[in-house]
């Protein structure tokens, strides 16, 4: 397992806990105010009325039991086509439908042009480029700055109307860079905000591009804590912290910055997976038939040997250099023709943004050329699919993939990569891994290592992935597992609650 610098993040704090620890209460008068661009159940016109979409696993579920559990508010952009239809006077529905341990959904309303430049501009056409190191990608406009600062103010607004002294905000991710510092002036002293940034953090030369950079990072200053996966983005924060804003003071030591407007507490908490719940979904009762009429719908061979990538159609994700390192693979090692397949699912992503459809054109046209180069009559060196596979069906394929290939160019953390790890009940599966994942800075040692770009590297990769003697492949994927089990979903929510409460019992609210 991978030690951050300092002792500090989920990895290191457990190492030194044994795995256990009481965690301060955050109290049971407080309640959490959840923020997020995307909302946990959307309500859908459908033949048979309204329909209610549900979050069936990952970071979305995670938060629900915990808003459910403490009683707590979730605040997010309304885009189901029914979904003012449900809500009252406030604009506000109880969740999950009819159930009583349920809490209140508070539904932001945008416009169109709002969506268009805070989501699909700024945030997706800015910040996400810019913290993927993908400077080329970038485009600004200043619409998309106008609408960004617009949609914060309006989340701003709501939340400012939800919360009552003492209370916790919980922000998510990049949509809210400037949401923090607007909640100074909407809610009392001592409510305290945390904000959560899932992708990567860039070092300062890359985030110096970014336009509006030193707002952004004003506006994440406005947080009591701000979290981040590694420690490796923790210390990019920081530096970038130093250099955009020449007033403020970083303490390393304690992970604080002293700023004009209060102290800022900066973590290191990788977020994980619902460990249990996966490997309960992949070893069902129905998962060995189900293993089975997934071979047989996508035409893979009993003989033949699976890798497994799963990943939206995004620039990020390396699915066309995945590619590349598969004819790599058969060119260099004939023997896999016939022998190998890459099970490759996609989901598209954001399809109104030019480079996003450019990257599904690519994937399309890279997997033609390998499989009219290599296939035979009954057998597809690359099977890909755009096919939305239930839960079941993932972790079963997940399972049974004798290799997980995980390979993109830059990415916060990738849940991929453990979502594969926690399926493998039978121990045996080898996890090919970028070295530019967030996962590889935990969980990089007993996986095969890769830079995707290099496509020598990455097809002798998949080749001794593929190879590796039973013995190896079981002793890496135990340690792989272990180490995935340390910093599951739950233990990431404790974690980030946890020092909240820490704060919280410091006297400590930022202001």
């Amino acid at each position: 397992m991978a030690e951050s610098a300092g002792g500090r993040g989920v990895a290191a704090e457990h190492d030194q806990r044994g795995g256990e620890t009481e965690r301060p209460s955050i109290g049971e008068d407080v309640e959490i105010v959840v923020v997020s661009n995307r909302q946990p159940y959307r309500h859908q016109w459908s033949d048979d009325g309204i329909e209610v979409d549900r979050p069936t696993g990952g970071l979305t579920a995670g938060l629900d039991a915990v808003v459910r559990r403490i009683d707590g508010t979730w605040i997010a952009w309304g885009d189901g086509d029914a979904d003012a239809e449900v809500v009252d006077e406030h604009d506000r529905v109880s969740v999950p439908p009819d159930a009583e341990d349920g809490y209140p959904l508070r539904r932001v309303w945008l416009t169109d042009d709002q969506v268009d430049g805070y989501y699909y501009g700024f945030s997706n056409r800015v910040l996400w480029p810019i913290c993927h190191g993908a400077l080329t990608r970038v485009r600004s406009e200043g619409e998309y700055w106008d609408a960004y600062l617009a949609v914060n103010e309006r989340f701003a607004d709501a939340v400012g109307e939800r919360v009552d002294r003492g209370d916790v905000v919980w922000l998510q991710d990049y949509h809210f860079g400037l949401l923090p510092q607007m909640l100074r002036s909407r809610v009392p002293e001592d409510v305290l905000v945390t904000h959560f940034w899932h992708i990567p953090w860039p070092g300062w030369d890359t985030f110096r591009a970014c336009p509006h950079g030193p707002e952004i990072i004003r506006g994440l200053l406005g947080n009591d804590l701000f979290v981040v996966h590694t420690e490796r983005y923790r210390q990019n924060f920081l530096n970038c912290v130093e250099a955009a804003i020449p007033d403020a003071v970083v303490d390393r030591a304690t992970g604080r910055v002293f700023h004009e407007d209060g102290v800022t507490t900066v973590e290191a908490y990788p977020l994980g997976v619902d460990t249990e719940r996966i490997l309960e979904l992949a070893t069902d009762d129905d998962a060995d038939e189900r293993w089975r009429r997934l071979r047989s719908q996508y035409g893979v061979g009993e003989d033949v040997r699976v890798a497994v990538g799963v990943d939206r159609l995004d620039y990020t994700k390396g699915i066309p250099q995945r590619i590349d390192a598969v004819e790599r693979l058969l060119e260099h090692h004939p023997e896999w023709r016939g022998a190998f397949t890459l099970m490759q699912i996609g989901s598209e992503s954001r399809s109104r943004i030019p480079a996003y459809r450019e990257v599904q054109t690519e994937v399309v046209e890279g997997v033609n050329r390998v499989n009219a180069r290599f296939r035979t009559d009954d057998w597809r060196p690359i099977v890909y699919t755009t096919d939305r596979l239930s839960d079941q069906e993932l972790y079963t394929l997940y399972r049974n993939a004798d290799v997980g290939v995980v390979s993109p160019i830059r990415d916060g953390m990738n849940l991929v990569a453990l979502e594969y790890v926690a399926a493998q009940a039978d121990g045996d599966g080898v996890l090919v891994l970028s070295r530019q994942a967030g996962a590889h800075d935990l969980i990089g040692e007993k996986a095969v290592s890769i830079t995707p770009q290099d496509s020598d590297e990455f097809a002798e990769a998949l080749h001794e992935a593929l190879t590796m003697p039973e013995e190896q492949r079981r002793e890496r994927m135990a340690e792989l597992v272990e180490t995935c089990r340390s910093f599951d979903t739950e233990v990431w929510i404790e974690d980030v609650l946890g020092s909240v409460a820490r704060l919280r019992e410091e006297g400590h609210d930022g202001r």
